[in-house]
Formats: structure tokens, C-alpha cells, sequence
């Protein structure tokens, strides 16, 4: 079962780059984020002309995930648990029924954080959008420790808006005071990971020089200016059916890309 990560950034822009991607690359489930659409919005045909089944969670102009799946899907859910309040269309989940195993799938946004405000001693402030981005991997960490503990194979996969560690950004220096690589951030995400999970790119990919994502601006792409903040998380029992993962970094390089490409993890189920 391939399975892929992929901020399309705008399913109306991406539309045909997403479908010619589905089309060579033929991912058994791809989990999309940034679509920025409403749900009665979506172009479904397409996708379910090629044998997809679509899930969507949206939002009007921005935000937004979604689910394609040439499987069937079950217990389909909206939202990231702990706000009611939370209106932002940034979690999306599901299961999978593969050939030998049954997946839970969670698409995921998480908040980007920026501008992030500092005090006089420098120490970011836990308010505004920075504090909604921890405050939502809060959230995160809770709902993935409640995934532990139902002891069925499942991942947490999407734009994570997270540089794990310095090897993960070609130039780490110019994100020192960004909201993805503050140390708290890095923090928050650690502390997920060590509830139990894998990060699958880097348990096969140790080396620098992977990234995930290519800003528009200065010619990033040119020169390989990249972050890697596109992650798949597996818990145990997931894990030990990865058999492969990698990036699609070339998409990057096509006729009006997206500024992230995909990440894919092939499982044995």
C-alpha cells in the first residue's frame, strides 16, 4: 500500500500538476493538505474518475486536508479532538482497509506559527499564532498518545510545519527565529516521537540534504535552498510494516509546482 503526504497548496491552482503526479506515481492513498477549498467545492470527478474515494475537511480560501483512496475507508472524522472552538480545517482521519492489515490514517496541517513575538529576553510568547501552533500540538501529542494505546497500525502524516534538527534546513542559521525551528517547537515535536513513534523518512534517509519544501522567493528551488518539514509518523505496529519511503522532490521543478512535493511511505498491508 503506497501512501503519500502532499501539500498541494490550492487544489484549483494544483489541479492539473495533482493529477498527472496521481497519474505516474499511482499512490494507493494520498493525503492532501492546503487544498483551500469548501468541501462543495472540491473537484471530485477527476479523482473519482480514476478510482478514488474523497474525503474532504474544508475551509473557504485556506487551510483545508483531504483524503484519496483507491481503498475502501471507514470511521471517516473531522477535527482535531480537544476545541470545539477551533474552526481551522487542519485534521482529517480515517481507516483503511488494505489486503492483510486495517490502517488509521491521520492528514494533518499543523499551524505554520508565524510572526512569532518575543520578549526582552528573547524567549518567544506562548500567544497569537505561535501560541494556537503549540497549543494545537498539545493537541496532537494527546490525540497520538491515544493512538498508542488503541494498539492498531496507524500514521500521522502531513505538513507539519516542523524542522526536526539542523540537517533538516539547508540554511538552519536563517530559521533561528522562525516559528518551525524555534527550539520549542523542535520540543513539542520530540516530544510526540518519543510517546513511541517513527519517523519514517529519517529511519531510512539519516543523511543531510533531504528537504520537502522549496520556497517561491530568491530562487530556493534554484539553488536548493530546502526545509524539510513534510512528515509521516508510525506508530509501533505501523512501523513494522514500512517498507519503503521517499520524497518526490522533482515535482518541484515542473510547470506551476506546488512549494511543497510528496513524501510516500510504502507499507505491507
Amino acid at each position: 500500500m503506497k501512501i503519500a503526504t502532499f501539500n498541494i497548496n490550492g487544489i484549483k491552482a494544483r489541479h492539473a500538476a495533482l493529477l498527472d503526479w496521481l497519474d505516474e506515481a499511482q499512490p494507493d492513498v494520498a493525503l492532501l493538505q492546503e487544498i483551500k477549498s469548501v468541501d462543495e467545492g472540491f473537484p471530485r470527478e477527476p479523482f473519482e474518475e480514476r478510482g478514488y474515494n474523497v474525503e474532504t475537511h474544508g475551509q473557504k480560501g485556506f487551510n483545508g486536508v483531504a483524503i484519496l483512496s483507491k481503498l475502501p475507508l471507514e470511521d471517516v472524522t473531522r477535527g482535531l479532538p480537544g476545541d470545539d472552538e477551533d474552526e481551522q480545517a487542519r485534521w482529517i482521519e480515517a481507516t483503511v482497509v488494505g489486503e492483510t492489515h486495517a490502517l488509521r490514517l491521520c492528514g494533518l496541517y499543523l499551524p505554520n506559527g508565524n510572526p512569532v513575538e518575543f520578549d526582552a529576553d528573547g524567549t518567544p510568547l506562548r500567544d497569537g499564532k505561535y501560541g494556537y501552533k503549540l497549543d494545537w500540538m498539545d493537541r496532537l501529542e494527546a490525540r497520538a498518545g491515544a493512538l498508542l494505546a488503541d494498539e492498531m497500525p496507524a500514521m500521522m502524516a502531513g505538513d507539519y510545519n516542523v524542522i526536526p534538527q539542523a540537517e533538516d534546513a539547508a540554511k538552519p542559521e536563517a530559521w533561528t527565529e522562525d516559528a518551525l525551528y524555534l527550539p520549542q517547537t523542535r520540543a513539542a515535536f520530540r516530544r510526540i516521537l518519543n510517546l513511541g513513534f517513527t519517523e519514517a523518512f529519517r529511519t531510512r534517509h539519516p543523511e543531510p540534504g533531504h528537504y520537502s519544501f522549496w520556497d517561491y522567493q530568491a530562487g530556493a528551488w534554484q539553488r536548493n535552498n530546502g526545509i524539510r518539514i513534510d512528515h509521516i509518523l508510525l506508530t509501533p505496529q505501523a512501523a513494522d510494516l514500512m517498507r519503503d519511503v521517499q520524497i518526490d522532490r522533482d515535482i518541484r521543478g515542473r510547470d506551476k509546482p506546488s512549494d511543497h512535493v510528496p513524501v510516500w511511505v510504502d507499507m505491507a498491508c
